[in-house]
This record gives structure tokens, C-alpha cells and sequence, in this order.
């Protein structure tokens, strides 16, 4: 995997982080009074899914659930934090998960305007480059070139436990 392609893959991993907490972070503030409510009354099923009675309160309540830890913030985040690590390690990211965040967020961001969905496309889009680009490197396209060394302590490893020597 090239230098430019951990940047991109990077660069995605970092926008989805900087969404994922950034709404987290937002959505906590403005939610702040509902989420200092869980604490008050102690946060064991502070956000009932069935409730005897629809008042505006629960109904708060539910929002603010699904605004923070119920929504897709966290799991975006840690998506982020992944391909942050792929990268670093030089694993490439398979083009359908581009594709899929950039529907994602294509559509997201065409329902909710104003909105930093749009960003969520320019992930996907980086991490659909960084496929294509690596269609025609060595052999799978999956593993960085140096598991393929003879040198390398995996492809010995390997060798070892088939009988074979390094």
C-alpha cells in the first residue's frame, strides 16, 4: 500500500472520528439537562422502551437516548479508529465499505440540511480510491507486501509450522 493511500485511508478514519465524537460531544451539551437526569435517578433503564404513558418528557427522554448513545456516533467512531489502524498497518479497506458509508451519508445529508453528513460522503469517496488504487498491487491486495518476504516473521512462522524451512 502506498504512502498516498494510508493518507487517504487516514484522512477517512479521521473525518469519521472527528463526526462520531463531534456529535457525541454536541448532542451530550445540547441534551445536557435529559443526560444529567439518567445520573440523578441512576442510569439503570433511565431510558424505558416501553412507557406507560407518552408525555413530553418521555418523549425527551427517548430523543436524547437515541441523540447520544443510542445513535450511530459511537460505532462511527470506532469505524474510524479502525481504519486509522488499517492504515497504519497497511491493510486495505475493502471498496464496499466506502460505498456504504458514502450511501449513508449521501442520504443523510440529503434529508437533514445543513448538516455534516456531507463529510461522511468524502470518507466513503477516500476509502473507494484507496480500493481502486490498490487493485493491481501484489498479490490479494489485503496484506501489506512485506507478509510476502521471505524474510518476514509471519511467512516464517508459517513456514515452520508446515514442516517447511525459512
Amino acid at each position: 500500500m502506498s504512502t498516498r493511500q494510508r493518507l487517504m485511508l487516514r484522512w477517512s478514519g479521521g473525518i469519521m472520528i472527528g463526526l462520531g465524537i463531534g456529535h457525541l460531544l454536541l448532542a451530550t451539551f445540547l441534551d445536557r439537562h435529559v443526560v444529567a437526569s439518567w445520573l440523578d435517578r441512576g442510569i439503570w433503564a433511565a431510558v424505558p422502551l416501553m412507557s406507560p404513558e407518552t408525555t413530553l418528557g418521555s418523549l425527551r427522554n427517548g430523543a436524547a437516548f437515541w441523540e447520544t448513545v443510542g445513535s450511530f456516533a459511537v460505532p462511527l467512531a470506532l469505524l474510524g479508529g479502525l481504519l486509522w489502524h488499517l492504515a497504519g498497518r497497511g491493510v486495505t479497506v475493502p471498496a464496499f465499505i466506502g460505498w456504504g458509508v458514502a450511501a449513508w451519508s449521501l442520504l443523510g445529508g440529503i434529508l437533514l440540511v445543513p448538516s455534516p453528513y456531507f463529510a461522511g460522503v468524502v470518507a466513503g469517496a477516500l476509502i473507494v480510491l484507496s480500493a481502486r488504487k490498490n487493485r493491481g498491487a501484489r498479490g490479494t491486495g489485503h496484506l501489506p507486501e512485506e507478509y510476502g518476504r521471505a524474510d518476514h516473521p509471519h511467512t516464517n512462522q508459517s513456514n515452520r509450522q508446515h514442516g517447511r524451512e525459512p
